[in-house]
């Protein structure tokens, strides 16, 4: 079945449409396109939140989360009276409201290799916005044993990193080439011991969310094989490239 738009979706997009780089084709190709985002704290709310405003027509959300107190300064789906609601849940409504026809499945759950199998096969694009090294390799195996294109975020304090890998390109390293320890601590990546500014978290995410618009649209230079290191405190930005292991899970 083709992809159309309505004259609502005309008008809401219109914006995004008379980009020479998009047009009509481009914003059918973002309406077609599904994402799975793991994790919506200060990561996965701006990704699920910018993927909704342009326009994507399938998201999936995960997270086994309550809403407390302490989220609210950086992850900007929730507020007050959120408090105490599944995050999921809550993330949902709002996005509902930004979008009515956007089409969400949302999972309250612990990401496992058991569960993660049945949902990853319905996404094209995966978004990692998890806090701990234990579900970020868990997503990279799986995207490399599925194929998928994976966007990952990570922050601490006033630190961002973002890296893209394409698994369907076997030239690509993966996030095991990076960290290569077998044993990482994940208070690097708790805000609850490292701390976080709220607006850390916004620009990473929002740029995981262009990287992911980017993708479905074939646009511009991408981070494919590199990391992109932010020190906001500092402002000083490096990209670096990522150097294939050997013998490693993605030879």
């Amino acid at each position: 079945m083709s992809i159309k738009l309505n004259n609502n979706e005309l008008s809401r997009f219109s914006r995004q449409i008379i980009l020479k780089d998009i047009g009509i084709i481009g914003q059918k190709k973002i309406k077609q396109s599904k994402a799975l985002i793991i994790g919506i704290g200060g990561l996965g709310c701006p990704v699920a939140e910018f993927l909704t405003r342009a326009g994507i027509g399938k998201i999936g959300i995960i997270d086994n989360d309550l809403v407390n107190l302490s989220n609210i300064h950086r992850q900007s789906l929730f507020d007050t009276t959120d408090l105490k609601k599944l995050k999921v849940v809550a993330a949902k409504k709002k996005l509902k409201k930004i979008n009515p026809k956007i089409s969400i499945q949302s999972y309250n759950l612990r990401l496992n290799k058991n569960n993660f199998k049945r949902i990853i096969k319905g996404f094209d694009y995966i978004v990692d916005g998890s806090d701990n090294f234990k579900t970020k390799f868990l997503i990279n195996d799986f995207c490399i044993k599925y194929k998928k294109k994976l966007i990952v975020g990570a922050i601490s304090k006033f630190d961002g990193h973002i890296f893209t890998f394409n698994f369907q390109n076997k030239k690509d390293p993966c996030l095991r080439c990076f960290f290569q320890e077998e044993k990482i601590s994940d208070d690097i990546l708790n805000c609850e011991f490292e701390g976080i500014l709220g607006t850390v978290a916004g620009i990473i995410g929002t740029i995981q969310a262009n990287e992911v618009i980017k993708q479905i649209l074939s646009l511009g230079k991408n981070l494919n094989g590199f990391i992109l290191i932010m020190d906001f405190l500092n402002l000083s930005f490096r990209k670096v490239k990522l150097n294939k292991r050997k013998n490693c899970l993605c030879k």
